[in-house]
């Protein structure tokens, strides 16, 4: 008789499959997957902006903000890949730095390769008022091997005058500059011409407290409904911001994209604007601009928003 030879292995109980499973070793995790972290990111430089703990943890605040910054790189990123195609080395504006951490976390992914390939691609100033975190930055950078990465402790009105800064920006970013430290960074990419302006905006409460100091003069037109009750005044002061931003933006001659950063269960300062300069002026979003302003007894922000 011929046997099977299959037939004569022995089959495994569930109880031997769910031992075999048990005892097995599990994949080594990398260090990228351990943290969460892109590919190439440097541990050391996470830990040193206290992204990462000293042990290796990331708590669920750091790990949203980390989110945010990397998928703020995903934006950016083909701006500055365009950026380079034009020029052999460009220059990137961080307005309200803070501690850095976009402009530290751009250089790592997009810089520091290829400065160790043999290309220098530039430089990121980061534009900080506080003087104590432009010198922690400064530290930080020299501890880093940045060399391309300078901290000022300048305003927007010396940073357009400083010839600390090169004459031709590339990009213009702003992450979460409050109130309105964006309108700043508008106004200083607008003045150095930049052809990319990446904003996300925070707590904007200029146009809002005008509107609530202006309630009573605007109570006639039905539109003040928009604005009526304090918390609307708030919301509909924060949306109506940006609505200024973008057209002042279209009127000196840039094209405008707006869409959320992250979802919302992450942050509630999410709106992302990005702005790419044509060379061409727009008269239509100016006149728009200004009957915007008219319209809501705005005009007294007419500087503000200049075109």
């Amino acid at each position: 008789m011929t046997h099977n030879n299959d037939s004569m292995k022995s089959k495994k109980s569930p109880a031997d499959k769910a031992s075999t499973k048990a005892n097995a070793v599990p994949p080594v995790a990398s260090s990228e997957q351990k943290y969460d972290v892109r590919p190439g990111q440097s541990i050391e430089l996470l830990k040193e902006l206290h992204i990462l703990t000293r042990d290796g943890k990331l708590n669920q605040d750091s790990r949203r903000k980390l989110k945010q910054v990397y998928h703020l790189y995903q934006f950016i990123e083909p701006l500055l890949l365009q950026a380079l195609a034009e020029r052999p080395q460009i220059s990137l504006v961080d307005h309200g730095a803070g501690k850095s951490y976009l402009g530290f976390i751009l250089y790592d992914l997009f810089f520091k390769p290829r400065l160790l390939a043999g290309q220098d691609a530039g430089s990121i100033y980061g534009i900080e008022t506080r003087g104590e975190l432009v010198t922690r930055s400064q530290e930080l950078a020299q501890r880093c091997e940045f060399p391309g990465m300078q901290f000022l402790p300048l305003s927007v009105a010396e940073s357009i005058q400083s010839d600390a800064l090169p004459e031709q920006i590339d990009i213009v970013t702003a992450l979460h500059a409050c109130n309105t430290a964006t309108d700043d960074a508008i106004a200083f990419g607008l003045h150095k011409k930049a052809k990319f302006m990446v904003l996300v905006p925070c707590c904007q409460a200029e146009v809002a407290s005008v509107l609530r100091h202006n309630k009573a003069a605007n109570s006639k037109t039905a539109l003040s409904e928009l604005w009526r009750h304090p918390l609307h005044t708030r919301e509909f002061g924060s949306q109506l911001t940006n609505v200024l931003r973008c057209l002042q933006l279209e009127a000196h001659g840039y094209q405008v994209s707006v869409t959320e950063l992250v979802g919302w269960e992450h942050s509630m300062k999410n709106e992302l604007i990005i702005a790419t300069r044509k060379n061409q002026s727009n008269p239509k979003a100016k006149a728009r601009l200004n009957e915007v302003l008219a319209e809501v007894g705005l005009q007294e922000l007419a500087q503000r928003f200049f075109v």
